[in-house]
Parts: structure tokens; C-alpha cells; sequence
């Protein structure tokens, strides 16, 4: 039986939170709930301190940047759209501006943002915020002294290809690519 609820409604019931972790990223927090089934259970979730934010830069030839990093949770090495945080309550756009230029070393015109999402809805509340810049120049890269990256400028079309047979896993990456894609395809962002 499916039982249909409000879109605002929350089915869960918190019986007790506690804190278990906490630094300058993120908190972690374990709860006892009643589940929506009404039976005891338990909860555990991430609290993200800042946004995600991801760029695909778009150049007026139909290139894009990809930034290549060994990501330490997966143990493993990643290709990705620029990428970085920004702290909640501040300037979203501002703080993609300062990431594509410490990342990728590039300035642009003109930003337009094409999706929000969840990362991983289930565990976390991280919210990401992604762009595609256009109106691009260059000036010197400053990655932050915890980031080895590799840069590499392809044809949108690659990266694109990329994102399709799996080289690229990240999920930022994946949906803004391809919702370029479709952007693109639907005459809702042209090349500039």
C-alpha cells in the first residue's frame, strides 16, 4: 500500500540528535528517529558549512577546461569540470568566479547558472550550484596549496564523450556537461 503525503510534509520523527563530528566543512550527526513506517531506527547524515560549485567553461570554438585530481575519499584519481565550495550566506557567483580563476586560470563574461542539485540526498545536504561561463580569458591559476591538478582543454564534444563511456564519474560533472548539451542542442546558451 503507497501512502501519499504532502510534498511538505516530513514523515520522520527526530527522538534524539547528536553532533558526533564537527570541523571548519562539515558536520556529522547521528539521530534516533521514528521512520516513516512508525517504527525505531536510526540516522546518520552530513551537514555540508558550504555550497559546491561547479563551471564548465565554454570558449567561443567549443572547447571546455577538465581539471584532473586524485580525490582522497575514493582513493582514486578523477577528471572533472572546475570545481570547488563557496561558504552558505555568501556570494555564490562570486566564489565560482574565484574557482574557475584558482583551478583553470580563466576569466569570463558571462556566467549563467544551468542546474542546482543534491550530491548524495540520502546521506548529506550538500547543495550544488552549477554554471557555464562563456567569454573566456586567461591569467595565472593559484590552486590551493592541498590541490595537485592537471588541466586539460578539449573539445566540449570529448569531455562530453567522456562524461557518456564513464572516465568521468563525478556527478557535478556529469550534469553539467551533459545539461550543456542539451542547452546548447536547444538554442538556450549559444557559443560566444
Amino acid at each position: 500500500m503507497i501512502t501519499e503525503y504532502s510534498e511538505t510534509e516530513n514523515p520522520w520523527e527526530s527522538v534524539q540528535r547528536q553532533e558526533v563530528y564537527d570541523n571548519n566543512w562539515i558536520t556529522v550527526v547521528h539521530e534516533d528517529v521514528i521512520t516513516p513506517a512508525g517504527t525505531a531506527g536510526i540516522y546518520g547524515s552530513v551537514h555540508f558549512k558550504h555550497y559546491a560549485i561547479g563551471i564548465v567553461p565554454l570558449d567561443e570554438a567549443g572547447n571546455t577546461w577538465l581539471v584532473g585530481q586524485y580525490r582522497y575519499p575514493l582513493k582514486k584519481y578523477s577528471w572533472e569540470i572546475p570545481e570547488g565550495g563557496g561558504k552558505l550566506g555568501a556570494s555564490i557567483l562570486d566564489a565560482a568566479k574565484r574557482e574557475l580563476q584558482e583551478e583553470v586560470g580563466l576569466l569570463a563574461e558571462q556566467w549563467t547558472e544551468i542546474a542546482v542539485c543534491y550530491t548524495s540526498n540520502a546521506v548529506c545536504d550538500e547543495k550544488a550550484i552549477i554554471f557555464v561561463a562563456q567569454g573566456l580569458s586567461e591569467t595565472e591559476n593559484a590552486p590551493d596549496e592541498t590541490e595537485q591538478l592537471q588541466i586539460k582543454k578539449l573539445p566540449l564534444s570529448e569531455a562530453i564523450a567522456m562524461a557518456m563511456n564513464g572516465e568521468i564519474q563525478d556527478a557535478i560533472s556529469i550534469i553539467g556537461l551533459l545539461k550543456v548539451k542539451v542547452l546548447l542542442e536547444q538554442g538556450k546558451i549559444c557559443r560566444i
